[in-house]
């Protein structure tokens, strides 16, 4: 089912509905995002669904695709890191609810209100999908530029000079 993604969601009333959004969002509107990359070009296709496991527990499942525009650290030039994101978040009122949920599963408290943001939980997840150093992985060593110092004087030679001129 295609629906325009609004900016707050009543969590409950779309697991109870089991919706299920599909779209397209700009990387120029993940604003903390955009802070991690080279620029802001390109989109993430996402679908989120929701709905209530065989434990009666509350989740969101958010499938994400997209191409980050990043600075390789080997090089300086511009990659397409290729990101594709499959995260099922347990949608929790109380923190004390979160013990109750599988390992693998990552936490999201709701507002007071049943609220949350499905943007931002989409930038959340694009966020935690950047390595640490970003490599192109198309790049070699022999790409990064070389900067070969000439060898300096030995401090200590005059030194040496004069011992053997005793």
């Amino acid at each position: 089912m295609f629906a325009t993604l609004p900016p707050v969601l009543d969590a409950r009333r779309m697991v109870a509905a089991r919706r299920q959004f599909d779209g397209r969002l700009p990387l120029a509107g993940f604003i903390r995002l955009r802070d991690s990359l080279m620029d802001a070009e390109g989109d993430c296709e996402f679908q989120l669904e929701f709905g209530r496991d065989a434990t009666g527990l509350d989740f969101l499942e958010i499938r994400a695709q997209a191409r980050l525009p990043l600075q390789c650290q080997r090089t300086l030039e511009r990659f397409w890191l290729p990101v594709s994101i499959v995260q099922r978040l347990g949608l929790i009122t109380d923190e004390a609810q979160e013990s109750a949920l599988l390992p693998e599963m990552e936490a999201v408290l709701l507002g007071p209100e049943g609220e949350l943001h499905p943007a931002e939980l989409i930038e959340d997840e694009l966020i935690l999908a950047i390595p640490v150093v970003p490599i192109d992985p198309d790049s070699t060593a022999a790409d990064a530029v070389v900067v070969e110092e000439e060898p300096r004087p030995n401090p200590f030679a005059a030194l040496a000079a004069l011992k053997d001129n005793k």
